[in-house]
């Protein structure tokens, strides 16, 4: 576990959210708007201007960090679970790019991979690749395979993200999707978000897209993505009050004459839960016996509450907002945007 703190990031096509840990300890948070279009298809169009914001957001909520977690855009990222023969990591370097075969366009050296151990029924939690081999040789009775959360990204992309981090003065010190994110705040609350039941669900409502990773225990499942997200709401605000759509997008965050309660919102609403309720339907299909009826939510939409009543009612699943996951959560502002930044900052 780290000694010093380290400042965890979330780029999202709407929101910077920054958040300084220091042994899961959350110190301070800030956020900051993103400039239109900055940010797009998991690349960023100008890295002096992302680093820019980054330094003035630190500055203007008073963050000093000289380390940086950053969280990577689930567009850009290749997660595989994979269950490999017992090697080295050596070995498993060589490998592991052969599991990415069918997934990615492009040439194996342009992308990075990286892996974890997944803990399986008969082993020991969190060892690493190499003490596994270790142990194989004293005890040959040792289970002979293992089970990895496999991940590939293009090098052009963690580039871009050092570079960015160089110029805005911080070091990157981790970069993860997402799901290991959450991954690490699950392990945070013991390996399982609710008594008596080893499966949830975590649903991020963002702006551009929408996401549901499905857990059992720590180990992710799967993830149901959505094209659709938050944005089409200033689209549909725009339409009813004959504006354009940066106006009704202060409109959709001020509940302006209650905007958020109409009938066309209310359709948009239903369509998000019943996509969500196809997704868990077809979950469980998928994995006999598994039972989905506890919900994390977490992005901009986990305000907005006639979206999220819609939500809680279509799937009939008990959803909790995502800031309970954090560590020390009653120093923590009710605030759900926070949650992936806060989370990649986890187990280094």
């Amino acid at each position: 576990m780290s000694r010093k703190p380290i400042l965890g990031i979330d780029i999202g096509h709407d929101q910077l959210k920054l958040a300084l840990v220091n042994n899961g300890t959350v110190l301070q948070t800030g956020s900051a708007q993103m400039p239109e279009n900055l940010f797009h298809d998991g690349r960023f169009r100008s890295l002096d201007v992302m680093a820019s914001l980054i330094r003035d957001t630190m500055k203007e909520n008073g963050i000093k960090a000289t380390r940086a977690a950053v969280i990577l855009p689930d567009e850009s990222v290749y997660v595989k679970n994979v269950e490999m023969p017992l090697m080295t990591e050596e070995q498993l370097g060589y490998n592991l790019p052969f599991e990415f075969h069918d997934y990615i366009s492009g040439e194996v050296q342009d992308f990075l991979f990286d892996y974890a151990v997944i803990d399986g029924e008969d082993e020991e939690p969190n060892e690493p690749a190499g003490a596994l081999t270790e142990m194989a040789e004293e005890n040959r009775e040792i289970k002979e395979v293992i089970q990895l959360m496999a991940v590939g990204i293009e090098k052009g992309i963690v580039e871009d993200i050092e570079q960015m981090l160089r110029k805005a003065g911080l070091k990157l010190v981790k970069s993860a999707p997402t799901l290991s994110a959450f991954i690490s705040l699950i392990r945070e609350k013991g390996g399982s978000l609710q008594q008596g039941s080893d499966e949830c669900g975590i649903l991020d409502l963002g702006y551009h897209a929408i996401n549901l990773y499905m857990y059992r225990k720590d180990r992710h499942i799967a993830t149901r993505g959505f094209e659709i997200g938050l944005s089409s709401l200033d689209d549909i605000v725009a339409d009813r009050f004959g504006v354009e759509k940066h106006l009704a997008h202060t409109y959709v965050m001020n509940n302006y004459e209650d905007c958020l309660n109409s009938e066309e919102c209310a359709g948009f609403y239903d369509n998000i839960a019943v996509e969500l309720m196809r997704a868990i339907n077809f979950y469980e299909f998928s994995n006999q016996g598994s039972s989905l009826t506890d919900i994390w939510v977490c992005g901009g939409g986990a305000a907005n509450l006639p979206l999220i009543r819609t939500i809680g009612e279509t799937l009939e699943a008990d959803l909790h907002p995502s800031y309970k996951l954090l560590p020390g959560e009653s120093s923590i502002p009710q605030h759900n945007s926070f949650v992936q930044a806060i989370g990649v900052t986890l187990e280094i």
